[in-house]
């Protein structure tokens, strides 16, 4: 596990699938401001989970409930971060720090060699990548687009495996 993850709220990571969307969707809801549009719609995500490559992660706290998701996809030596989300009142409890590592850690054994994601510019999470050693490597304009049809930048960022 990574130094930057300092859990204290225990979760337990499990596979995730479609049954899991109704509680992947109510952590979507608190967790990603409709302003920035950053979140998916249930239909995104119902239609990439059964591609190839494609993981959900689950976080239960001690009674089962769903706390944050990763989705992820693995291809060809490299792994993209499609999607990580920690319900609003478990933020900062160290959820997304275990999500990330899995992460990390289900890249490597897959054979990726990089890891990817993209991140709304101005994002907070995006100090929690860095302490990971994400680093920004490109910028895609106007990416997002929020429900007041305003228009926000993503960073692309990358881990490099074999640097680490």
């Amino acid at each position: 596990m990574s130094s930057a993850s300092q859990p204290s709220l225990p979760v337990r990571l499990d596979p995730g699938n479609s049954n899991d969307l109704d509680g992947v969707m109510a952590i979507m809801t608190t967790a990603f401001d409709p302003g920035f549009g950053e979140g998916w719609s249930r239909s995104q995500c119902a239609g990439i989970m059964p591609l190839l490559g494609v993981i959900m992660t689950i976080a239960r706290d001690e009674l089962g409930q769903a706390r944050g998701f990763a989705l992820q996809r693995s291809i060809v030596g490299e792994s993209e971060l499609l999607l990580l989300a920690v319900h609003r009142s478990a933020q900062g409890c160290g959820i997304g720090g275990q999500l990330l590592d899995h992460f990390v850690d289900t890249g490597r054994a897959s054979g990726a060699t990089r890891l990817h994601l993209e991140v709304r510019d101005g994002n907070p999470a995006t100090a929690m990548y860095q302490a990971f050693g994400f680093v920004a490597e490109g910028r895609r304009s106007n990416y997002y687009r929020g429900s007041d049809g305003r228009l926000f930048d993503a960073v692309t960022m990358v881990l490099d495996l074999n640097r680490e």
